[in-house]
């Protein structure tokens, strides 16, 4: 019998968010109840925001007894500084994903961030979960480097894909959508929510279902006798038959892998503005380059646009960066959609992971039998979460895909040349 004990350090720190978003309205966190005694469960989620509660949804609904495991009130972590742009459009482009995977594997992992987004809408639907959803469109912007040839070659390997979207020439683009760009490519498919709604609100599902959520920092991981015991800040443990990490942006030393690397970015939103002063259609709205700007619109017409991206992780150094990036924000707001009221109403930093091929990290961690990763990082988190906590089912139930693989922590990173 083997005996694998983990402690949960952070990899660098725990304080991700400085600032406010605009996010939960007068909404509030689900009530958690504090650790006073030790217990088992049957799976047991670390950490309460998006990633954990789509997990908790998910497994709960298969009938598993579920815990949710939470250092604070669900969702204040990274969840209140995502920006919440539910695109299929992953932030390694299909052709560069192509160059490091081959064409068919790529396409098959484009079509299926294209399904995790049409899931996620229909779980929505289904539940009518209160949180400010809406399927929209998205605009991709030539940007910097990439031209419209290059936004042309892009769009042809989406169609050979048989992904949806459309080129935009500039005239195109200036005509049906304001934008002075080079060119654009117009795709169907996307969405965009309130994520601290759309958490709380999948949280309060699997609670109404007989989940559990505890108060309390998980510290340690030792895998004994067909189950994890999980040592905890105080005198109590909790026993689980399989564990799920959900831990958002703090990930424990010992999954680590050699792809993963953490930024800071930053966002403002403005007060609400005319409807009638808005781009067409309300599309998500990003920029094709390395380090691009987003804009979108809230459900109470605010224009929040981010970016800045700083390969930073310290939240001293981030959080003294934030005046400049909102300022500097707020300047590319003009000259992107100069006939607007760019008061600001909120501003806000987070710290974020990212892998150097832009997939997630979803599996079993290496070296572990009963622990699994659910980290849904870069621009795709949200979607990508729903698609771990479908990944995570299946492989507690036994049904591993071969497909997989390609978001499996152990995973070669394609850019090492060494």
């Amino acid at each position: 019998m083997s005996d694998n004990s983990f402690d949960f350090e952070a990899t660098t720190q725990t304080d991700l968010v400085t600032g406010k978003s605009p996010w939960g309205g007068h909404a509030t966190s689900p009530a958690s109840t504090p650790l006073t005694e030790s217990f088992r469960t049957g799976i047991a989620i670390i950490g309460g925001g998006i990633t954990g509660s789509l997990a908790a949804e998910h497994l709960t609904a298969l009938g598993h007894q579920v815990t949710i495991i939470d250092r604070e009130p669900a969702g204040l972590g990274s969840t209140a500084a995502s920006t919440a742009m539910l695109q299929w459009e992953i932030d390694a482009p299909l052709a560069e994903l192509t160059r490091y995977y081959g064409f068919e594997r790529s396409a098959d992992i484009y079509r299926r961030s294209l399904s995790a987004v049409a899931g996620l809408s229909a779980l929505v639907e289904r539940h009518a979960l209160p949180c400010h959803f809406a399927a929209r469109q998205t605009l991709y912007l030539a940007a910097d480097e990439v031209n419209s040839a290059t936004l042309l070659e892009e769009h042809g390997l989406r169609q050979r894909a048989g992904l949806p979207g459309t080129f935009l020439d500039y005239t195109t683009l200036r005509r049906e959508f304001g934008f002075d760009r080079e060119a654009a490519i117009h795709s169907e498919g996307s969405a965009e929510a309130d994520p601290l709604l759309m958490s709380w609100s999948l949280l309060n599902l699997a609670v109404s279902r007989g989940a559990g959520l505890i108060e309390a920092s998980a510290t340690g991981f030792s895998e004994e006798g067909g189950r994890v015991v999980i040592a905890t800040d105080g005198p109590y443990v909790i026993e689980a038959d399989h564990v799920v990490l959900a831990s958002g942006y703090v990930m424990p030393q010992f999954v680590m892998p050699k792809l993963h690397s953490s930024a800071s970015s930053f966002a403002l939103a403005t007060v609400p503005q005319d409807p009638a002063k808005l781009w067409r259609d309300r599309a998500l709205v990003w920029e094709a380059s390395e380090s691009y700007h987003y804009l979108r619109v809230t459900a109470d017409n605010r224009i929040i646009i981010g970016g800045e991206d700083d390969e930073i992780a310290d939240p001293d150094k981030r959080d003294a960066m934030l005046a400049d990036k909102v300022a500097r924000l707020w300047e590319t707001l003009g000259r992107m959609w100069p006939d607007i009221d760019r008061r600001v109403s909120h501003t806000w930093c987070g710290t974020f992971g990212e892998t150097s091929d832009g997939l997630p990290l979803i599996g079993l961690v290496p070296g572990t039998k009963k622990i699994f990763a659910a980290y849904g990082y870069g621009g795709n988190g949200i979607t990508f979460s729903y698609m771990a906590s479908r990944m995570i089912a299946s492989m507690i139930g036994g049904q591993r895909q071969a497909w997989f693989e390609a978001f499996a922590l152990d995973r070669d990173d394609p850019t090492d040349k060494g």
